[in-house]
């Protein structure tokens, strides 16, 4: 028996002396003694062995031996000790197995009670040197299994079951791991913030101070007068202040529910792999429940989801968590079998398997969730309230301006018909105070643009909401009107450009070069039907390193044909996969889990340990995994960039060799190799090399090279060297279709693009090539072949080179940032080839910061020598990312774009914008919306501001001539609040044209108010000013009805007069709309009306209302009773119509204008 059968009889034998009562059947310690090798091995044989038949006879609705609570104080307490206790509970309330079985469960008992003294109670506490020994981490190793096995119902190798009846019972056990949503904000609550705007709180006194009034003091009983309907209108401003606060509220009430959904949908691109019956299983996070066994590595770095302990046997040498999160500790946590890790940590280092032990609001992340929540309740929005964008900024200050120029006009009124009522006509005050006051306060509520900050709601949620369909899910409403600023995208190819589909094309083995031409044939079927294929063994070869040294996330299934029906995890990987299944007689699943050191399934499953797995990193840009052989030793089976294996290889197998027949690798020979990967990079694959190396008993895992070096220039592990050349592998992802247009579209649209890739310089020359990112003006004149070598200098660099031409060391030693070494590369770069995530970042940065536009001298001899434009303001960068170490470069970058299909979770939360299908032609539709909130904005701002103009000066010059607006403050009110507030809807809801790509970015500095808008909105203002004047002053002796004057003060009605105004004055706003979807002149203003459903519908829905309004509104509307005439209705269209061929004149004299200037 080995030493560790030996310690299992001696802890049999102390235990039953603990527990007093008598030792166990001996027959485990044999069992374990006979067949096993490892920790794991003895998890097993007590776990597996005695107790999990037992437990798992027991109905799948049995009582758990442990509560929610338990498990949570658990991961609070994060202790050995605590762990301890857990077992020694759940020991004591373990369910009752099948009659027969009792000595069995007692055994059991007694085992896992002993086990969790040893680690520590609080009965038993073990000193400090014990929990550093080898025997305490076996110990912990075997109480993480038995936790999982034992108590939880989970096997280590197999998961959970994946039945709907079981995880429905885990979660009515131990709880969902969705943490409840935060309370909504009521919508009395949501009315009560919406009243608190100063000019609405302005409207309400103003209509309490008109009933008032008008009941009281207005009415002169002694004359027997009666007040009747005078409440009317008083009345009519708090109704229509009502419904401001209703729609208001309902917004923002209907914004909350949107925020939940897009919540939801955030959460559903929320993936994480687990192990149910026995398969890798891609479920959502909210789906995992207590029991799960999470499949983990640093490979595709993500959020832990729930609260878990670290399973046995440590593949790579354990974890490394990075819990910066949580503690704010940058230092990483190294995570071995039995500890806690943490929900909302990160993997940076190793792989493994974790046991979810708590989710939800019992983890600790959903504790503190739970309390921010809570906080937010007491503490009211104190979470709430993110930085303004810019575009909020610029409005909020334009309104406020006008706001200003309103207040000086209400004043204005005020003070002259004060001067007019008092000092000259000698009026009482009593008697009009109040109607001047009334006066000015209706100046103010029209000079105020009170449908601008609902326009832009509007606008950006509107935009997001068909963004959503078009495959960008917008997190934040500011990333849309970014986005239309956007001068530069950075994108990553694999995926974006590409269709992310990998398929083996290439295979160079045995000297001979497989490329096979054929999209409808597979490279295995062209390989085996070729007269000098490779021999049987060197297919078993291939196949075998490939199935050992791939990543346990990735997975593919495929029918007999070799078609591919589902696949997870790296899609290189999947293209292996797909080429060692079908290449070789035996499926990839079935060579792992008969190979000893690499199969977590069956008896095989106990030597796990004995294997060792280096994981890929960009630092090391190769990944190996090494098995114990049968005959002794070990085999280390490598794949990686050919130029890096290559330099490793020693030997090699010509065209008659068979496997473990190599020959010397000479230079020239070595030479050959990389001329086919380089023939295969320029045909836009990208190359792998497979490799391997006979190891022999007691290597050395640890031990690194005196001679050889990584990429990044640290040590090479020692096993990695002297390795046998086995094939190179061209894989081919071919470009998505739609991605030459788009590239197109971005350059039309003044929006440069620049792909940063890890692929080889020539892979990413014949990408970028054929995407349109590289033109042939990109090329030194004289060459034909489209490769890195013949391209202009700094249109390519790899990430070595950048980043030795943009830092720069300083006095102290220490690399700094060179911003004008920068600002001389970045003008001409297009591709960087070989970069790595912080190469990204650094371009970010650089790009971000560059005041290359300041110094024009650059800026013409860029012109001039090169033809290059540099943008006349700050960079706008947009940055694609779908890994862990591209979150920074997203959250630097203006706009970060994560894949809503590769992506990891921390590089979807570090963007604002999700690309649900990853690809790049989403972009540019993004592009495109961003420009049109901006464009929907200036559009609405050119019509409203046109009404303030207008409104404000009828209502000046009615004051100071008749000490009375024409238009009364609840028509004002109802053009200003309502009929805008339709405006702003119908025109938020244009959709983008292909157009706006065909103008450069919006330069940040740029004033919102272009001169060309000036131009539309002065001559309409002229226009309406001109109709209201001529029907205020002429109106009476051409149409024949009195002057709106003398009928309201004299006969003390609603006058037909002053109706007529309105009802014109509306019908010129009503047809202005159609003008003001045309900001530059266009002269066909109807252009792709009647696409627009929703415009077509709001502008008749406004004309229904002003029907209403005029005929049946009578006192509340301040109208005349029973409306006005057809005649005077034929009149008010037509002059409303007349701003159309307005408009045509306003674009002839600014163009008689532009050609005389």
């Amino acid at each position: 028996m080995n030493e560790k059968s030996v310690r299992l009889l001696e802890i049999e034998s102390g235990l039953a002396k603990d527990v007093g009562t008598t030792p166990p059947r001996p027959g485990l310690a044999e069992m374990v003694a006979s067949s096993l090798r490892s920790i794991q091995s003895v998890g097993s044989a007590i776990v597996n062995a005695v107790v999990f038949t037992k437990v798992a006879a027991n109905p799948w609705n049995a009582p758990f031996a442990i509560t929610p609570k338990d498990l949570s104080d658990l991961s609070t307490e994060r202790t050995h000790w605590a762990l301890g206790l857990v077992l020694d509970k759940a020991s004591k309330n373990l369910p009752p197995t099948l009659p027969g079985q009792e000595e069995d469960l007692q055994n059991a008992k007694i085992q896992i009670q002993s086990l969790a003294k040893r680690i520590g109670t609080s009965e038993g506490v073990v000193d400090e040197k014990h929990l550093k020994s080898d025997a305490h981490k076996q110990d912990m190793e075997l109480a993480a299994n038995a936790l999982a096995t034992v108590v939880l119902r989970s096997k280590p190798e197999e998961g959970i079951t994946n039945e709907k009846s079981d995880i429905d019972f885990r979660r009515e056990s131990f709880g969902t791991n969705a943490i409840t949503p935060k309370k909504l904000d009521s919508f009395l609550k949501l009315c009560w913030e919406a009243v608190q705007d100063f000019v609405l709180i302005m409207l309400i006194v103003l209509g309490i101070i008109g009933i008032v009034v008008e009941t009281t003091i207005g009415v002169d009983e002694a004359a027997g007068e009666k007040c009747g309907h005078c409440w009317f209108e008083g009345a009519a401003i708090l109704a229509a202040v009502l419904i401001v606060v209703l729609v208001s509220a309902t917004i923002d009430y209907r914004k909350q529910y949107a925020f939940v959904r897009l919540t939801r949908s955030l959460y559903e691109t929320n993936t994480k792999m687990v192990i149910r019956d026995g398969r890798q299983r891609s479920v959502i996070d909210d789906e995992i429940v207590v029991g799960d066994i999470l499949s983990v590595n640093a490979h595709n770095q993500a959020s832990i989801p729930a609260d878990c302990v670290v399973l046995g046997p440590p593949i790579s040498g354990g974890l490394r968590m990075d819990e910066a999160s949580l503690t704010g500790e940058s230092v990483l946590i190294t995570k071995n079998p039995g500890d806690i890790v943490l929900s909302g940590t990160t993997v940076v280092q190793g792989s493994g398997k974790l046991l979810v032990i708590a989710v939800g609001i019992n983890s600790v992340a959903g504790k503190i969730k739970a309390r921010v929540y809570e906080a937010s309740e007491s503490e009211g929005d104190g979470l709430d309230g993110d930085a303004k964008s810019p575009l909020f900024v610029k409005l909020e200050a334009l309104a406020k301006r006008i706001g200003m120029a309103g207040t000086a006009a209400a004043l204005l009124s005020l003070v002259v018909n004060c001067i007019r009522g008092f000092a000259i006509q000698k009026l009482m005050v009593r008697d009009v105070i109040i109607e001047y006051i009334v006066v000015a306060i209706t100046v103010l509520a029209v000079a105020v643009p009170e449908g601008l900050p609902l326009a832009v709601t509007l606008a950006l949620a509107f935009s997001s909401s068909k963004m959503m369909k078009e495959q960008n899910l917008v997190k934040t409403l500011d990333a849309c009107e970014t986005m239309g600023c956007a001068t530069t995208i950075c994108t990553d190819k694999t995926g974006t450009l590409t269709a992310n589909k990998m398929t083996a094309r290439a295979m160079y083995i045995n000297g001979t070069d497989f490329t096979c031409t054929d999209p409808a044939v597979a490279l295995a079927d062209f390989v085996k039907d070729k007269r000098d294929r490779p021999n049987d063994r060197m297919i078993e070869l291939v196949s075998t390193l490939i199935s050992i040294n791939t990543m346990d996330e990735t997975t593919v299934d495929i029918d007999p044909s070799g078609k591919i029906m589902a696949s997870t995890g790296n899609p290189t990987e999947v293209a292996l996969l797909v080429l060692a299944s079908t290449l070789g007689p035996t499926n990839y699943r079935d060579i792992r889990e008969s190979t000893r050191g690499r199969s977590a399934k069956g008896e095989l499953s106990e030597f796990l340990v004995e294997g060792k797995q280096f994981q890929f990193t960009s630092a090391r840009k190769m990944m190996s995994w090494a098995v114990p052989l049968v005959q002794g030793g070990y085999r280390i089976y490598c794949k990686g960039a050919p130029e890096v294996l290559l330099a490793r290889c020693n030997y090699h197998f010509t065209k008659k060799s068979f496997a473990n027949d190599d020959v010397e690798l000479n230079d020239a020979s070595r030479q050959v190799v990389l001329d086919v990967g380089e023939l295969y990079a320029r045909r836009g694959m990208r190359t792998l090399a497979l490799a391997y190396r006979d190891l022999p008993d007691g290597a050395d895992f640890e031990a690194k090279s005196d001679s050889v070096l990584n990429a990044d220039g640290s040590e090479a592990n020692e096993v990695e060297t002297k390795l046998t050349f086995v094939a190179l592998v061209g894989i081919e992802d071919p470009l998505r279709p739609e991605v030459p247009r788009a590239i197109d579209k971005c350059y039309e649209a003044g929006i440069d693009v620049r792909m940063v890739t890890g692929d080889a310089p020539n892979t990413a020359v014949s990408i970028a090539y054929q995407a349109g990112i590289l033109k042939d003006y990109h090329f030194a004149s004289g060459t034909d072949e489209k490769i890195a070598s013949n391209l202009k200098p700094n249109v390519l660099l790899e990430g070595k080179t950048f980043r030795q031409n943009v830092f720069r060391m300083d006095d102290n030693g220490n690399k700094v940032f060179d911003q004008s070494a920068f600002d001389k590369i970045w003008p001409h770069l297009r591709v960087m080839a070989r970069s790595s995530p912080d190469d990204k970042l650094t371009l970010a940065h650089g790009l971000n910061q560059s005041t290359l536009y300041t110094n024009q001298s650059a800026c013409d001899q860029l012109k001039k020598d090169d033809s290059i434009s540099v943008f006349p303001d700050r960079q706008v960068v947009a940055m694609t990312g779908d890994g862990t170490n591209d979150a920074p470069a997203l959250k630097r970058a203006d706009i970060g774009f994560a894949m809503g299909i590769a992506g990891t979770q921390i590089a979807k939360d570090a963007a604002d914008i999700i690309l649900l299908d990853d690809n790049f032609a989403s972009i540019v539709t993004a592009a495109k919306w961003g420009r049109n909130v901006y464009a929907s904005i200036q559009k609405f701002l050119q019509f409203q501001l046109t009404v303030n103009i207008a409104a404000v000066v009828t209502a000046l010059v009615g004051s100071f001539v008749y000490a009375k607006s024409p238009l009364a403050a609840i028509q004002l009110l109802w053009v200003n609040l309502i009929m805008d507030a339709l405006a702003s809807l119908a025109l938020a809801s244009e959709p983008p044209t292909d157009e706006l790509l065909k103008r450069d970015p919006v330069n940040r500095s740029k004033s919102i108010i272009t001169k060309r808008m000036l131009w539309n909105m002065l001559g309409h203002a002229v226009y309406q000013l001109g109709v209201i004047f001529f029907i205020l002053f002429a109106g009476p002796n051409i149409w024949g009805f009195l002057p709106g004057d003398y009928v309201e003060r004299e006969l003390k009605e609603n006058s037909e007069h002053y109706t007529f105004i309105f009802n014109s004055f509306v019908w010129m706003q009503l047809f202005n709309e159609m003008n003001a979807r045309s900001l530059n002149g266009e002269f066909n203003v109807f252009r792709g009306l009647l696409k627009n459903r929703l415009f077509c519908g709001i502008v008749f829905f406004s004309a229904v209302l002003q029907v209403i309004m005029v005929e049946f509104g009578g006192k509340a509307m301040h109208v005349a009773a029973g409306g006005i005439s057809g005649e005077l209705w034929g009149y008010s269209i037509a002059f409303g119509a007349g701003s159309l061929p307005v408009q045509q004149i306003i674009n002839l004299v600014k163009h008689l204008f532009d050609s005389c200037v």
